[in-house]
């Protein structure tokens, strides 16, 4: 399988956001980071799965670690069952963002900008899964 390794970054002009993303055999290692300060503050771990719901409908379940003191935990875990249920494969996403006494209307945008890079995420490699055995 060929190496797939690449980088998106979101422009929206205030609380941007940038993740890599590379593929290691069929799983996917996914890190996002922004801010003032990066670092990692969160990491899960998803695989796909049958929904609850209809078997017939792939989804994820998601283990998550989170660094004392830090609030990544919901998107890296978001992130990485949305990705893993979507390409039907495991995931694991480290997320680290700060920006200092960021507001209401900024976490917002944040969670705006790590939806638009999971979109990035999967539209670069959803032809690549397809072309998969």
């Amino acid at each position: 399988m060929p190496v797939t390794e690449f980088s998106v970054n979101t422009h929206a002009g205030a609380y941007d956001l940038s993740a890599s993303a590379r593929l290691i055999g069929r799983d996917l290692l996914v890190a996002i980071w922004g801010g003032e300060k990066p670092h990692i503050g969160a990491v899960a771990v998803a695989q796909p799965r049958p929904s609850l719901k209809n078997p017939e409908i792939t989804s994820a379940s998601a283990s998550v670690i989170c660094i004392i003191g830090h609030k990544e935990d919901e998107l890296a875990k978001a992130t990485a069952e949305v990705l893993a249920a979507t390409l039907n494969t495991r995931v694991v996403v480290t997320a680290g963002i700060h920006w200092d006494n960021i507001a209401a209307e900024g976490i917002r945008s944040v969670i705006r900008n790590s939806e638009i890079l999971v979109e990035m995420i999967l539209d670069r490699l959803a032809p690549v899964f397809a072309r998969l055995p």
